[in-house]
């Protein structure tokens, strides 16, 4: 039983790995334009997916069939940890966890299928790549349900104060928001619409007029670029806005955490990581615009997205109760 117990904990580990890995391959081909090197689904060029030969995997087909073949595999691992979760002694919210998952999963190659049948629409791609961070989350959360560190800490009753849990859910909340931003912002081919960092449209402070707006296509204009809209330039501005927003609550978390929580190593720890990926990203968010949306920045930047919201997930886990019904009374507590 311990044997399968450390088994079960390993395989829910792995795959949460392969669930960031997979929304590598996602932003990889998004940034790569190969969302319709293959235009036909659930068949790749009318073969069975898993028998397309490999040496007709080129160009954009190899990032987009490959998305599509761990897709595949993930799905098929979720069902094995929702049957195995089951068939286990584990908390019935677990076993619950899990067919929430599965469901997730199944709907996720549904809604990528629909994508190429409808050619991309916006709605679509966006409502892929959210439910994707989302699938994230549940994974992380069936695995650190299933953890050591877990059942420890449910022995003890430990958890933070309800101030400090308070304000890591809003920055988790903050985050996720700014996941759905950066998906609109790519989706609606919004990514270069302010082309200029640390300046916007020319200026520090954007003016959001068309003067601005004749700045910014000119300059897209000279770099081969098509013209954008006032409304892309909008929802560029409201993503670059919303990161500082996420930062200053980030210095407030920070402080709460060196008033109070210096003595708690899994909480420093997870903060520690949360930093030092806010300010990777943030710096990977500044170089997508300084080298034009290069494909390899910008995979790692949507990919670095998804590892700050796992992180501030993890922080806000490791701060919380153990147990979903006290959750509530913690978030009114002092």
């Amino acid at each position: 039983m311990q044997s399968q117990s450390v088994a079960l904990r390993r395989f829910s580990k792995f795959l949460c790995f392969l669930t960031l890995l997979l929304i590598f391959l996602g932003a990889l081909v998004k940034s790569t334009d190969s969302g319709l090197s293959v235009p036909d689904w659930p068949t790749t060029y009318g073969k069975f997916m898993f028998f397309f030969p490999l040496d007709q995997m080129v160009g954009g087909i190899k990032y987009e069939h490959t998305h599509r073949m761990l897709a595949s595999l993930v799905g098929l691992l979720t069902l094995v940890l929702c049957i195995w979760l089951w068939r286990s002694t584990v908390s019935l919210w677990l076993k619950r966890m899990g067919l929430v998952a599965f469901l997730a999963v199944v709907i996720q190659g549904v809604l990528g299928g629909l994508t190429v049948k409808y050619f991309l629409p916006v709605w679509l791609s966006m409502m892929h790549g959210v439910l994707g961070q989302t699938f994230l989350l549940i994974m992380i959360m069936i695995a650190y349900g299933l953890s050591v560190e877990h059942h420890q800490r449910r022995q003890q009753n430990d958890m933070a104060g309800g101030a400090w849990v308070r304000a890591v859910l809003v920055l988790t909340g903050m985050v996720y928001i700014q996941l759905i931003l950066g998906n609109w912002m790519r989706h609606t081919q919004s990514g270069l619409a302010i082309p200029d960092f640390p300046t916007m449209g020319g200026s520090i402070i954007p003016t959001m007029n068309q003067a601005m707006l004749d700045r910014i296509n000119v300059w897209r204009f000279e770099n081969n670029l098509d013209p954008v809209t006032m409304k892309q330039v909008g929802i560029h501005l409201l993503h670059r806005v919303w990161a500082f927003f996420i930062l200053l609550d980030l210095i407030y978390v920070n402080w709460l955490a060196y008033q109070e929580y210096l003595n708690r190593p899994l909480i420093m720890k997870a903060l520690f990581w949360l930093n030092l990926s806010i300010a990777i990203q943030i710096m990977l968010g500044i170089s997508t615009v300084l080298f034009k949306k290069g494909a390899v920045v910008t995979t790692f930047h949507v990919t670095g997205g998804a590892v700050v919201l796992a992180l501030s997930f993890i922080l806000l886990l490791r701060s919380g109760p153990c147990f979903f019904g006290a959750f509530g009374q913690q978030l009114k507590s002092p």
